[in-house]
This record gives structure tokens, sequence and C-alpha cells, in this order.
């Protein structure tokens, strides 16, 4: 066989392009329709063309790519489905920008000019988040690549909308929106972002004008109205007061007068209104309130718009008129101020609705939308979660999954931009009515009149969202692809868009499909930064994943964020962190440089063999953890518990397999030991070296598929070879016990070594009192690595009255572990020296001591930094603690032995 080489250092650069372009050139990737294996299928959630790769994505695609990777080592036939969507508002936000520096815009160039230059966009720029994605390793079926406005998406988009609208699910109506004056489009409610903020509630004197009974006595003629938002007064068409609320009985069906405006509206009552909120009487404004919108049809109370689609006075309010809405309302309030209208002005604490795209605040108003009724098709989607059909995973979503179907409201899928799917409706110019039709139509449905004009709003990019588990496999066809990869098995996602998408596929695949779109829901949590707090530009604290590879590789990046990723809990990242799993690819580098020079030999390594049983006590061991190791990460996977799969593998790779079994086995391995000594452990190491770099290949594909390419194995591929089984006979339930003791030993002789500053480089002798027989017997045999690992020069199994002067001891178990330091050091200057490292501790205790005491910087210091300073003064305590142990150790022993010398 050829020698071995592996380069000293490893360097994810040079690894990670070379693989990813292999996969993908073999067809590794793709997955056949036609097999007869398992299917195993999950759809990617789509990312915007406008998107780069953020730590979002970068955490839900290296969960998706894990399981996938997993599956298909499992023998499962395995689609990824990828794509993605055309963000219909972020798109044309993007494009129109660009043709702002050309000094065009986008009414000047037209329509189908327009959607031709996002066209050319999308193909210019728009795939970067598509090689980012293969950047992270992302084993997606590419060759299945989707789009939300390719001709196949577009054709299902129309099928369901005519199909719906059919059916009586679709219709046009005048109603309340969220309207975003930046973008000049609607917007549903889950693209609204309510925060809470400070602002102002503006107390207000109405005149009443006609009472409807005799005042009683004391009553004022006036009434007192609150409001966060003055200026939409000026569109009020009624007050409203509770019908219990004894304070205003004798008002209602009077009248009281609109200052500013001077008309006439009436008192009404209703129990929509709080009485405990201002004075218990609301002014109501039917156009720019969603709450007064349905008083207002509930009591027919007239509409009158007051703000434009610009977020500026229309002609309504007289004088008020091209003001935007804030100038208004501060002209407004000097005005109402003169007028002594103006009672009162309080801070008040409420809640924002925003854009999520521009942040811009969102005014409510009535317009003519397309709208889908929901109730019907949110029923069933209830019913397959209650009854396991989909399971929603963690199970704590299930309840907020089912309070927003519960009270769900139909959906405005109309949105009044360009780019996006054009819903396929004809206005006719003769008789008025709609055509709804699957083909362009050329005459009016209803008088054949050929003068038809197409609705000019497009859908909204959600609505083609929520047939991706359907529509990407070809429907409405019926492919092969769905009838093997529909139901998908999973669905990865974050809780941010289980409403906005989770819900809507579960809503339209039991409509279209008759049967949910996937069997699990696995719902992430966020990536914040290390204190907890959300990342954004603003506050500096992103961590940009697309940096993070370069400087520490990608398998660095991915089992960070999976070691990370426990059910229910936000991950608090840092590059800290990061840079400690880089680290551990480090690690495992450097083991394999050991293993592979050990089997660099002529003759090829015969794997130990399934039905083989490993002789030496550290084989017997290490094949037992291996095997309960897959069991534990096989168990952790299949649970969607990335995070208890990492950790296992880290404490057994590094920790078991890299501190002590290498060690354990050098001896075995050497030039000098017998064949039949160093066959067996190189056999084992080589069974062991294989199956962890399976068990690691979901989690970091690049540094062990060049690993693997390392190993003496006819497979072109670690993706091919199967994911590891445990094997119960393999499981020696009594090697782990004596390993563990043998462990404990050489670990509390290497706690002696380091508490009394006996250099590594030093061989010491050990004596060992053992009262149990069998142990004594097993210590006997083991002692030959006791000796290695613990640095010894001899090592003595005393009597248990035996007990040595001067030395250091320790207890394991009913085992006494005895050091003799007879010359081995200087108690005079070791204990100089504690105390000098003691004084030097004490001084810098105290003067963080004195920082964190200080009222001043606690208040006005970043916490960040006070957290800094207490783990400072944490980390001094204990050392002061050891320090101090280890100088009354000294004591002792200078005390129990004149015999010591100092040298």
């Amino acid at each position: 066989m050829e020698k071995l080489i592996l380069e000293k250092t490893y360097e994810p650069a040079r690894v990670e392009g070379k693989w990813y372009q292999f996969w993908e050139k073999e067809g590794f990737f793709h997955a056949d329709e036609n097999s007869n294996q398992e299917p195993f299928s999950i759809v990617i959630p789509p990312p915007n063309i406008t998107g780069s790769l953020h730590m979002g994505h970068a955490l839900n695609n290296t969960l998706q790519d894990i399981l996938v990777r997993y599956k298909r080592m499992n023998g499962l036939t395995t689609l990824w489905m990828p794509g993605t969507d055309h963000a219909g508002i972020a798109t044309q936000n993007v494009v129109e920008k660009q043709l702002a520096k050309e000094g065009i815009n986008r009414q000047r160039l037209g329509r189908g000019k327009f959607i031709e230059r996002v066209w050319k966009w999308r193909e210019e720029s728009g795939r970067t988040i598509v090689n980012q994605l293969k950047r992270l390793g992302s084993s997606c079926d590419w060759q299945r690549e989707r789009f939300t406005m390719d001709e196949g998406l577009s054709r299902a988009v129309r099928e369901v909308f005519v199909s719906l609208y059919e059916q009586g699910l679709i219709y046009r109506d005048d109603y309340i929106i969220n309207w975003c004056p930046r973008c000049r489009t609607a917007l549903s409610d889950l693209e609204v972002e309510h925060e809470e903020c400070k602002g102002k509630l503006y107390y207000l004197t109405y005149p009443v004008i006609r009472k409807h009974k005799a005042l009683p006595k004391g009553a004022k003629n006036w009434i007192i109205v609150a409001t966060t938002r003055p200026e939409t007064m000026l569109g009020d068409t009624a007050v409203a007061v509770h019908p219990e609320d004894k304070r205003y009985q004798h008002l209602v069906d009077g009248k009281v007068l609109l200052p500013i405006m001077e008309r006439e509206i009436p008192i009404i009552s209703d129990e929509y209104v709080d009485q405990s909120f201002g004075s218990g009487v609301v002014k109501i404004t039917p156009a720019h309130d969603f709450n007064d919108f349905e008083i207002g049809l509930k009591h027919n109370l007239e509409l009158i718009q007051v703000i434009d689609e610009k977020g500026r006075m229309n002609e309504n309010p007289g004088s008020y008129q091209g003001l935007d809405r804030y100038d208004c309302r501060q002209r407004l309030l000097q005005d109402l101020k003169k007028a002594k209208v103006l009672k009162n002005v309080k801070d008040y604490q409420h809640t924002i609705g925003y854009c999520y795209r521009c942040r811009t605040v969102i005014e409510p108003l009535v317009s003519k939308q397309w709208f889908l009724k929901v109730r019907p098709l949110a029923q069933p989607a209830i019913e397959a979660v209650k009854k396991g059909k989909t399971r929603i995973i963690p199970k704590s979503w299930e309840n907020s999954y089912f309070s927003w179907m519960d009270n769900i409201r139909d959906w405005c899928i109309s949105r009044q931009i360009w780019w996006g799917h054009r819903i396929p409706a004809w206005h006719c110019q003769r008789c008025g009515q709609i055509t709804v039709s699957r083909e362009d139509p050329t005459s009016c449905s209803s008088c054949q009149s050929p003068d038809l004009n197409q609705e000019t709003d497009v859908l909204d990019t959600w609505f083609s969202s929520a047939l991706w588990p359907f529509s990407t496999m070809g429907w409405p066809e019926k492919t092969k692809e769905l009838k093997a990869f529909y139901p998908t098995s999973v669905l990865v996602t974050g809780f941010d868009i289980l409403f906005f998408w989770v819900a809507r596929m579960m809503m339209m695949g039991l409509k279209f499909m008759s049967e949910v779109p996937f069997r699990d829901v696995y719902i992430h949590a966020l990536v914040r930064d290390i204190e907890g707090q959300k990342m954004s530009k603003s506050k500096g604290n992103i961590i940009d994943p697309l940096l993070i590879m370069d400087k520490y590789g990608t398998d660095a990046l991915r089992f960070t964020l999976a070691a990370f990723a426990a059910q229910g809990r936000d991950i608090c990242l840092s590059e800290e962190r990061i840079a400690g799993y880089r680290n551990f690819a480090n690690k495992i580098w450097n083991a394999f440089r050991f293993a592979l020079v050990n089997l660099s030999e002529e003759n090829e390594v015969k794997e130990f063999q399934s039905s083989a049983s490993p002789v030496s006590l550290p084989d017997r061991w290490i094949i037992t953890r291996l095997n309960q190791t897959i069991g534990t990460v096989r168990s952790a996977l299949d649970q969607y518990k990335f995070n208890e799969a990492a950790d296992c593998l880290y404490q057994f790779i590094w920790h078991e397999f890299c501190d002590w079994y290498l060690e354990l086995i050098k001896p075995a391995l050497s030039i000098q030991a017998e064949p039949r000594t160093r066959e067996p452990a190189r056999q084992t190491l080589f069974f062991t070296l294989s199956r962890i770099l399976r068990l690691l290949h979901p989690f970091m594909p690049f540094i062990t598929e060049e690993l693997w390419q390392k190993l003496p194995i006819h497979q072109s591929s670690i993706m091919l070879s199967p994911y590891p089984e445990s094997n119960e006979r393999q499981i020696d339930i009594q090697a782990i016990a004596e390993m563990e003791l043998v462990m404990d030993v050489v670990t509390a002789i290497r706690n002696i070594r380091s508490e009394n500053n006996i250099p590594p480089s030093r061989k010491v002798p050990a004596i060992l009192n053992v009262v149990d027989p069998q142990t004594r017997d097993l210590l006997k045999h083991t002692q030959s690595y006791i000796i290695n690992l613990a640095r010894l020069d001899s090592l003595t199994f005393a009597s248990e009255n035996e007990k040595p002067v001067a030395a250091a001891t320790q207890v394991v178990k009913d085992i006494e572990i005895h050091i003799p330091l007879k010359g081995m050091i200087d108690l005079g200057g070791e204990k100089k020296r504690l105390n000098k490292e003691l004084d030097k501790i004490g001084q810098n205790l105290k003067l963080v001591s004195k920082k964190l005491s200080n009222d001043d910087f606690l208040q006005k210091a970043p916490r960040e930094i006070i957290k800094k300073e207490e783990e400072k003064a944490k980390e001094l305590k204990e050392k002061q603690e050891r320090l101090g142990m280890s100088l009354k150790k000294m004591e002792e022993l200078k005390g129990s032995s004149r015999n010591i010398v100092d040298r």
C-alpha cells in the first residue's frame, strides 16, 4: 500500500471547495424517484433571492443537512428539495433603488419593462444565497432547484387561485387593511411587526350638542375623549361609551360637535369600549382603526378617510391637506390648544405596528383588496395536529399554533406591487364583472365583451410559498416525485414563520393533496449574541457566517450551531465558541495524523471484524464506548436532539478516543511491539477511526471526507458509506468498569504531580495500597498502562499497613495512592513561590472587588464589562483557594518528615 500522507495542519479552505464540487459532480445529492428504498424528503424554507447568508440561515440549513446526510447514509432515498423565493416587496425595492441611481422610476419605465429588469437582476445577482448555501455544505438536490416564479410553480399558483375562487373562498371587497406608505402596498397581519413604544395620550374635549335624556344635576356640557393619534380625529364619525358605564348613559344616542371639523357625530354605546381607558369615552374613526372599522359596520357609521396611500392628509380634512400625517399631528395639536380643546397630555406606553420590510409605521386604510376565507381551511389543519398526523417539535409550540388557528382572520392576499404572481382576474370595462380564469381570457365571461383589463395587484409572496411542498414536486400533474416523496418527512424552520408559512402550508396541503405536507415540524430557536441579545446592525453584534467560515472553516461553524441547538432554547453564540470547535477539528486532524502513520504499511490493515473479540482492555473499552456512542447519537438524531448528538460525539472523540485510547495503545503500536499485540491494536484503531468519521460526517462533512480518502478503504466517498449501527454483542460493561478504575488512578497521580509542581518530564515512583484482591489483580494486570500514562518510573503494591512517610496521597474508592516526595521538590523554594503568587492574587482580587462594590461602576458600565469583572473575581478566588491548599500541604509535608532535603 502507498504511504499515507496527511499535511501537518488542517486548512479548511484547501479542502472544502474541492469536496463539494466532487459530491455535486458525482450526483451524490440527487434522489431517484424510481427507487424502491424507503424515502426521506424535506423541502428547504426557500430563502429570498435578495438574501445573503446570515446566522439564521446557517443554523436552519445546518440542521437540515445533518438530517439529510444522516438519512442518506442510512440507505434511505433522500430528497432535499432546494429553491428560492421571489420575495415580492423586497426584490421590487432592490430594483427600484437600482433604477433610482440611473434617474429612472418604475412608473416611467412601465410594468413590462420593469418586470424584465427584475428578471435580469435575478439572473445576475439572485443566486448569491444559493452559492452561499453550497459553501455551507448543503447537500440539496440542485438538479431539482425551484423558484417561486418559475413556469411550473406559476401554473400551480394560478390553479390554486382559480380553484379557491370557484369554491367561493376567494373574494374581493372593501376592507380595512395594514398599509405601508413607503412600500405602497397592503400587508397581512403577519407582515406587521408590533413593538412597545413610548408615546403620548391626548385628552380632548368634545362639546355635547344634543342629549338623548335630560342632563343629571352637575353634569357637564362636554365629554373628554382620549387618543394616541389625534390626527385621525379629523375622520371621526362617532364617539363611543360602554353600555354599562353609568357616567355616560344619559348621553347615549345624543350627539357631539367634532372640534376643528365642526361636524355633528353620534354618541353610541358598544361593549368594545374599555371603561378604564382614559376617560371611558373613545373616538371612532372607522377608516383608520381596525376595531373602529368593525364598530362602524355594526352601527352603520360613515367612513371618512383623511390619510392617503402616501401617508399624507387628503382633501377631507380641509386646511391640513397635503401634510404628512405626523406634521399634521403637530399642527393640529397647536390648533387644539388654541381652541382650548386639548385638556391634558400624558406619557403612555402603547403598541405600534411597523412594516416588516422597511420599518415604516403602518397605516390602517380601507381599500379594495382580494381576500381568502381561511377559517374553512384552518379546521382540518388544526385536527391534523391534534390527531398526530403532523407532530410539532418541541410540543410546546402546539399551543401557539392552535391559538393562532382558532382566532384566524381572512387573509388579505393582494399586494399593490408589480413583481409577483399577477392575480388571474380580468375586469370588464363594459359590464364591470370580473372574469377569473386558468388561461388568459379573450372575452368577459358575463357579457362576452373583449374589452378586458387584467387586475394590477399581485399575490402575497406567502401565497406561492404555501404551496411549496407539493408545487415543487410537479403539482398539479400527478408526478413520480409526488408519489415518492409527498408527504415530506420533516420541515425544519424557525418559530418566527410558524404562522406566516407553516400553518398556511398545512392548510393548502390538506386542501389540494388531501394529506398533510409533512409528518414532523421541527422548530428551532433564534441565534443570539453571547449576552442573549438579538443580532442587529444597529447593535453592532452581528456575527457574519461567511467571515466565520473563512476564518475557522465551515465544519467548525456547523458543529458549533449543532452543539448549541437545544430544543426550546435560543443559541447564544460567540466567536470564541466557534474557535473552540475549530480546535476540535484540529484535534481530530492530529489524531488521524498519528493513526495514519501506524496504518501506513505495505500490508493493508484488516478491519476488526464484528464477530471478533478484542483482547486488550483498551481495545475492549474503546469498542464498547464506540457502540454506546453510536446508540446515543442515533437516538438523539432520531429525536431531533442535535445538541445531545454533537455533545456525545465531542466527549467520545476528544476525551476518550484522543486523550485516552490513543495514549493507551502507543506502546502496542510501536515497532518494538510483537505482531500479536500490534495487529489487534491496529485493527481496532482502524475499525474505530472509520466509524468516528462516519458518525461525524453529517455534522462536519468536509474534514471527514478529506480524512476518509486517506484511509485504506475502497469507497469513492464517505457519503456512500453506511451510518454506523450499534452492536450489542460488542458492548463489554466490565471493560468500562475496569478502564474507569485505571483512568481514575492515573488521574489521581496526575493531580498529585500538578499540585506539587512536579514537571511532566520527571518520572516518579508510586505506591498503591489496595484492600480488595480483585482490584489489586486488575491494577497489577494493567500497571503498564498506569506507568506509561502517569509518567512513573515504578509502581509498587504495598500491604495495607505500609504507609510511606513524606508522601502526597490521594484516595480512589478503596485505593490509597502515594507519591513519595523526598528529593522531588524544594519545599522552601516552593513555599516562597506560592506565597508570592498568593500576594499577587490578593492584590488583584482587592482591585476587582473594589470595582464591583462601586455603585457608580455597576450603574454605568455595560453589562458585558460587569460580567467579565465578576468572572475575573471568581477565577481569582478559585486560584487563591487552590494555592492556599497547596501551601497547606507543603506545611504538612514539612512537618511529616525531617528527612526531606531542601535542594
